[in-house]
């Protein structure tokens, strides 16, 4: 089968690789019908997440078909249209137990696949710990509807959930890429009064706007983002703020336009580490929340997606065969033509 494989720093590959086989009874083998390249990808290839494997089939964003159960999974069957959660977790470990998957104890627990398992940029992809990491899509909801569920809208749901966002409140975004997309897709559902975003593209500004996701749409290239945010909210500062940017100096931005005694929600993944300068925020009593996404509710996101409070279609831009990955993983990386979310098809 064809598979899209970290090689070494720097450095993807297009490969033929063997079909996967069940390695456990709580396996499942996944046709996959759709898969998609995300920035966490790129983090691989440039060597900044330290647990990936040279070596590995990366991709941990993708639906498919079940085409094999192990003798231990009785919750999915042959046939089964799925969507896949970007962690793999026990359901049984104290972690697990509390909700808090991407902390679990196994061995492969957390995000393993697509880093340290081989992931969903192939033809077929092994899935361990079947039950908890796939979820039934609804037959009204298409592939490419369901697409983003266990990843970048996993992601924006448990951020807004963890955000402390109140109806009223005035929060703010940082990023408008696919993921800060989804956050603010989701941050609706707690009825803020005002939704702020920034982005250095237009582009994707506008967009935002255009899908009715944000109210006011702010470019630190054309204007002091600090000081506007101060200027909208009466010197106050965001009631809820969500870093999903991770770009420079997104960090610091978010905890000084946040209000005093609110909530700084970091969702980026960062190339580089970042500062935490505790006597210059003094006195702000701000209350950080940071990590990896706990992506165990997907039954609830597809619920949404069926209800139609979640359309995730306007982030799919570009779509190719797996063959073209490669042209894919360049357009993709440096942002050309527009890109939002590069689809492939197996």
């Amino acid at each position: 089968m064809k598979a899209v494989v970290f090689k070494e720093k720097g450095r993807m590959s297009l490969e033929e690789r063997p079909k996967p086989v069940l390695l456990d009874p709580r396996d499942a083998i996944v046709r996959v019908t759709l898969t998609s390249i995300c920035s966490s990808d790129i983090h691989i290839k440039h060597g900044a997440v330290e647990r990936a494997k040279p070596g590995v089939i990366v991709g941990h964003e993708f639906v498919g078909i079940v085409e094999e159960v192990g003798a231990a999974v009785t919750k999915l069957k042959v046939g089964d249209r799925v969507a896949a959660s970007v962690e793999t977790f026990c359901g049984e470990c104290f972690f697990c137990r509390h909700e808090k998957v991407n902390n679990c104890t196994d061995p492969n627990g957390g995000w393993a696949l697509g880093c340290r398992n081989d992931g969903g940029q192939a033809e077929y992809v092994r899935v361990p710990y079947a039950e908890n990491g796939l979820t039934p899509i609804p037959a009204s909801v298409s592939d490419e509807a369901a697409l983003f569920t266990g990843d970048i809208l996993a992601t924006g749901f448990w951020a807004a959930e963890i955000a402390d966002i109140s109806a009223g409140d005035t929060i703010a975004v940082l990023g408008a890429g696919p993921t800060g997309l989804c956050t603010l897709m989701c941050t609706r559902l707690y009825g803020p009064a005002r939704t702020i975003v920034v982005d250095v593209s237009d582009e994707r500004l506008a967009l935002a706007k255009a899908q009715g996701l944000a109210d006011i749409c702010l470019n630190p290239l054309h204007c002091d983002v600090e000081a506007e945010i101060m200027r909208l909210t009466n010197g106050r500062g965001t009631d809820a703020t969500l870093e999903v940017a991770g770009a420079k100096g997104t960090f610091e931005l978010a905890w000084r336009i946040a209000r005093p005694a609110s909530t700084v929600c970091v969702v980026a993944l960062y190339d580089e580490p970042q500062s935490l300068p505790l006597p210059s925020m003094y006195g702000k009593n701000l209350t950080f929340k940071t990590g990896g996404v706990d992506a165990c509710k997907l039954d609830r996101i597809l619920q949404l997606i069926e209800a139609g409070k979640i359309d995730t279609s306007c982030l799919i831009t570009h779509r190719a065969p797996l063959a073209d990955a490669m042209e894919a993983y360049h357009v993709f990386e440096n942002k050309l033509n527009g890109v939002i979310k590069y689809v492939l098809t197996p």
